[in-house]
């Protein structure tokens, strides 16, 4: 609470901020993992190009994963760490198959997808509690992936 009384926000109305930014970190733990298999197990003609995609996507990911537990921290709220209780609380699948280089980037654009609608509805309870600094992490959060959606999206075509 003694970041909340000085910054001015509302416990009770940055409760739903905070249960969106857990459910957001959690899945996003699970996506950085699929995305470092990916890259450890991609083979085949576009090895070099997909390798090096997939380590951008998982060090991007990392950076979101800091933010993102830096944000709950803000927020009074302490982000778990233990894997176990991320894995409980994931809403993502972990992935362990072998993929050919269409599988793994599909698997990125519906993660996308599952991310996007999470961080929309983190910025419709931002709003509601009149928090614009997390709206302006999900914001640009929103600018990087909707970006990866239209690449993603062409490398399928």
């Amino acid at each position: 609470m003694k970041n909340l009384m000085i910054t001015g926000l509302n416990e009770n109305k940055v409760n739903g901020v905070v249960k969106g930014l857990n459910q957001l970190l959690a899945d996003l733990h699970v996506y950085y993992m699929n995305l470092r298999g990916l890259h450890w197990n991609v083979q085949g003609k576009g090895f070099f190009q997909l390798h090096a995609e997939y380590e951008n996507q998982y060090n991007d990911t990392a950076e979101k994963i800091d933010s993102v537990a830096e944000r709950l921290l803000q927020l009074d709220s302490k982000p778990e760490n233990r894997f176990s209780e991320l894995l409980k609380a994931a809403s993502l699948q972990e992935q362990n198959d072998k993929v050919t280089d269409t599988d793994g980037m599909q698997l990125i654009l519906d993660t996308l997808k599952a991310l996007i609608a999470q961080e929309r509805a983190i910025i419709a309870a931002a709003e509601e509690a009149n928090d614009e600094v997390t709206i302006a992490l999900m914001d640009d959060f929103l600018v990087g992936q909707e970006k990866a959606v239209w690449m993603v999206n062409a490398y399928l075509a």
